[in-house]
């Protein structure tokens, strides 16, 4: 990677070395302190009745009030289970201890649960560990041991993948409980205390597991007392969230990411989107287990109060495309191999896509063929390219919508506001620009 000198104005003078590939995002625009709890009660005092969420093919459409009482709801349960802030170590890392639970969420699929659980956990003060539901039973293991998980959520199943029975394999001790009873203890995962099994079959349970509908009922007037102790001793500098990177250099590791570090990530390319100027509905075809959904995407559509719309439980093609036109959605997000395979789909000319007025591609290089026809084909007049990595929050670099078109196309953008970025050789000095060399990032995000 290379940076280049993108400076435009007074905003960013002073935010270079002297030919050096070094880079400072100076910003105007003060850093938010807020939790991520802070900011879902905020939304729901402000907008209660606006429309947070939908899910296209659960036909599900959520409020703010209604998501808040959804995650409070999950949180209350969970605390009754026993799963509370603070009472226990677990590493996260070899250098630092944090003192908080961890959840493990391992769910391929977009479901309202999904997002129940995303808030419910900050609401608490867990730590919500998301894992690539591509992992298989050695991965699997390795994931939940690392970070030593008190409570696992999962779906049964999902396409071709069943869960459950992967976990049986894992934990053999499962058969032993009674269905529908998810405390357990297992030599295999000595901190793992719960399971709980997301089931939309009311009649359906599991051997060692709670059910997830069973669990949202628990919580009682104790426990809300709890809560809300809980809520006053989270910090924006908590930890919110773990989550593995893609192991491309041996075992993933997990990232661990702060209230503070992913509120302002999505609050900043919210900013960028343009997502605090008009109504803004997101079409979100990307998994929520990765930070383009669960931070650029839910997350930066709740600081802004937008709305966010899932097209269906994994990508498909078909499915945003109908969201995007029945919808309305002003914005749409994707990789590059995803925008391909809607801007392919035999039906992707019965469909209006006059309202969208931009949309993120990330995740992967996109070609500038491709970034012309979503361009002209899809609309997208205010296209923006990220790039970043998991340990970021995710987002490193963004395009502004001031530069040309022709610009944002091809290259990464800018750096992010109050984030730094070098380019560094083997020995760790700095390169001159435009010279190539291993990308560092530091900094508040």
């Amino acid at each position: 990677m290379e940076i280049h000198s993108l400076a435009r104005g007074d905003e960013f003078k002073n935010s270079y070395v002297q030919g050096k590939s070094y880079i400072h995002g100076t910003s105007t625009t003060s850093l938010l302190f807020d939790t991520i709890g802070q900011r879902l009660r905020l939304a729901a005092k402000k907008y209660p009745d606006r429309e947070f969420v939908i899910f296209k093919k659960e036909n599900v459409r959520k409020t703010y009030k209604e998501v808040l009482e959804d995650s409070e709801k999950l949180a209350l349960g969970l605390i009754h289970l026993g799963i509370e802030k603070g009472d226990r170590v677990g590493k996260a890392k070899s250098e630092s201890q944090l003192i908080s639970s961890y959840i493990y969420r391992h769910l391929v699929t977009q479901q309202n649960e999904w997002i129940a659980t995303q808030f419910g956990c900050a609401l608490a003060g867990l730590i919500l560990v998301n894992v690539n539901p591509m992992y298989r039973t050695e991965d699997l293991s390795y994931a939940i041991d690392k970070v030593g998980i008190k409570a696992l959520l999962a779906p049964p199943e999902f396409k071709s993948s069943e869960y459950y029975n992967t976990l049986k394999d894992l934990i053999p001790e499962l058969e032993k409980y009674p269905k529908g009873v998810g405390k357990i203890t297992t030599d295999s995962f000595p901190k793992l205390r719960h399971l709980i099994i997301f089931d939309t079959e009311e009649d359906r349970s599991y051997n060692g597991a709670w059910r997830y509908n069973h669990v949202v009922q628990l919580g009682n007037a104790e426990d809300r007392r709890k809560l809300y102790q809980i809520e006053e001793s989270v910090l924006p500098d908590s930890p919110a969230n773990i989550q593995y990177t893609s192991g491309t250099t041996g075992k993933p590791k997990g990232a661990t990411l702060t209230h503070h570090n992913i509120v302002n990530n999505a609050y900043f390319v919210g900013l960028r989107g343009g997502y605090h100027e008009k109504k803004t509905i997101i079409c979100i075809p990307n998994p929520l287990y990765h930070c383009f959904g669960c931070v650029m995407g839910s997350l930066s559509a709740l600081v802004h109060f937008q709305t966010c719309v899932f097209p269906a439980p994994s990508f498909e093609p078909i499915a945003a495309l109908k969201a995007i036109h029945e919808e309305r959605c002003t914005a749409v997000y994707g990789t590059p191999t995803m925008y391909i395979d809607m801007l392919n789909h035999p039906e992707f000319h019965n469909y209006d896509y006059g309202s969208i007025r931009s949309g993120i591609v990330a995740g992967a290089p996109c070609p500038i063929t491709l970034c012309a026809r979503l361009v002209d084909d899809l609309g997208m007049q205010d296209l923006q390219v990220c790039y970043g990595t998991t340990e970021t929050s995710p987002v490193s670099f963004m395009s502004i919508r001031e530069d040309p078109p022709e610009e944002r196309i091809r290259n990464v953008g800018h750096i992010m506001d109050h984030l730094e970025a070098a380019i560094v050789d083997k020995e760790g000095k700095i390169v001159p620009r435009g010279e190539k060399g291993t990308c560092l990032c530091a900094a508040t995000l």
